[in-house]
């Protein structure tokens, strides 16, 4: 029995490797480069030497190719040295300042090339896992970034750059999408699939009543058991919050999937309908899960360096905690958004602008604040939903504008400005706004 155990392991590691090699192999392009040394050699002409450089050669075009696809590919890459280089600046300088804004520079293409490899990904899985894939990659910088918070105890941090990220989805960057589509089509209405703004809109004004409610706990000193039921109840509506999000994800992708289909002429949708059909993946399934790693433990590392320079960013900048993680923290994590929903609005597919921007503050609200909660209960944090008076009273208001803005399932560009301004007058708020609490944290 001791003989078998490296046996069964070799099989395995040569079925993974050919495995890798066939979802390589299935590229177009790979496929030519293959076929090139075998018609130069001729039909029994392989000796072991002479395929083990070919393999050699293979894996280095692989590796060129995919370097070259996802890295080289895309101009915001560009920013990807001021990662290294915020390092470079902790090290030799100490100024959190620069150090805080040279990481937020780096972590923003690692964002969207996070997005990119989930979306490579999903090709292969099929529109239910990718639906999955979607909802949790879709917001991992996010949610990477607060677990680091929540590890160093800056519970407010949390709670306020995942507000900023709900605020900043539903008010900017739908708001540019709308703005910018508007401009494009002046001389017709835009439209929208009215189902999914409702469903949404249900789902935001749910979260909004599970973090309501920890508030008015807190405020009218009505509980049962002072400064422990709050939490209780911020605990137990974000396993509610949870279950109600995967619900969802079942009801969208599996339940009542024809309710999403796009709204426009049948000949717009058909040409959608043709152009995602001709849509192939650029990088193999493997080439995807390797990017992924890669790039979640870059950003990984890049957040402890952004976390730790908040507080000295705050002083060096003379800049308000609450305004660096509700207005410049999101800017990380919805640069990938902002650049998706104007563009697909400018070609007039408005739902899936609606998508990217309605379904990302969704997410958040429904998957990423509950899963921070349930995160701080295991790491002994106690992280509640209890996102004080004012931040609460935003997020309120907010979901109330937009869904208001929403309910006629049309979109110009005057609503995208009437978007765009709420926006400047939230950011201008919290900019005059003092946390005390969030101050405490960053001192401790």
């Amino acid at each position: 029995m001791s003989y078998m155990l490296p046996v069964e392991m070799e099989s395995i590691d040569n079925e993974s490797i050919h495995e890798f090699k066939d979802e390589i192999l299935s590229i177009p392009e790979m496929k030519a480069q293959k076929s090139q040394p075998i018609q130069e050699l001729g039909e029994g002409s392989f000796s072991g030497g002479l395929q083990a450089k070919g393999d050699d050669k293979m894996w280095r075009n692989v590796v060129c190719r995919s370097i070259k696809t996802v890295v080289l590919s895309n101009k915001l890459n560009m920013l990807m040295p001021f990662g290294p280089l915020a390092i470079f600046v902790h090290i030799f300088t100490g100024h959190n300042g620069w150090v805080f804004f040279l990481t937020l520079l780096g972590i923003t293409p690692l964002a969207e090339r996070l997005g990119y490899a989930t979306e490579q990904l999903a090709f292969y899985t099929g529109p239910t896992v990718g639906g999955l894939l979607n909802a949790t990659f879709g917001n991992a910088t996010e949610l990477i970034i607060s677990i680091y918070a929540l590890k160093h105890g800056m519970l407010r941090v949390v709670q306020q750059s995942l507000l900023g990220s709900i605020l900043s989805n539903m008010l900017l960057v739908l708001g540019c999408a709308f703005f910018c589509g508007g401009l494009v089509f002046q001389d017709k209405e835009q439209v929208f699939n009215k189902a999914t703004a409702v469903v949404n809109s249900g789902l935001l004004l749910m979260a909004v009543m599970g973090l309501l409610f920890p508030a008015v706990l807190h405020y009218t000193h009505t509980e049962v058991h002072f400064g422990k039921s709050e939490l209780a109840l911020s605990r137990f509506s974000s396993c509610i919050m949870l279950l109600a999000y995967a619900i969802y994800l079942f009801f969208q992708l599996k339940s009542q999937k024809n309710l999403y289909v796009p709204l426009n002429e049948e000949g717009s949708q058909n040409e959608e309908n043709s152009d995602d059909d001709d849509e192939t993946p650029e990088i193999s399934k493997w080439e995807s899960i390797i990017w992924l790693i890669i790039m979640t433990s870059w950003i990984s590392f890049l957040s402890e360096y952004l976390v730790n320079a908040i507080k000295g960013a705050s002083v060096a900048w003379k800049i308000p905690i609450s305004f660096i993680s509700v207005i410049l923290l999101p800017i990380v994590g919805n640069a990938a958004e902002h650049a998706s929903a104007i563009m697909f609005a400018m070609k007039d597919k408005l739902d899936i602008s609606l998508g990217v921007a309605i379904g990302s503050s969704t997410q958040i609200s429904m998957f990423g604040i509950p899963f921070c909660v349930v995160i701080g209960w295991i790491m002994g944090r106690p992280m509640d939903l209890n996102f004080q008076l004012f931040e609460t009273a935003t997020l309120f208001i907010t979901v109330l504008v937009v869904a208001f803005l929403l309910q006629d399932g049309t979109s110009n560009y005057f609503k995208g400005l009437m978007l765009i301004l709420c926006y400047l007058i939230v950011a201008a708020s919290f900019f005059v706004h003092v946390d005390p609490s969030a101050a405490d944290e960053a001192g401790t």
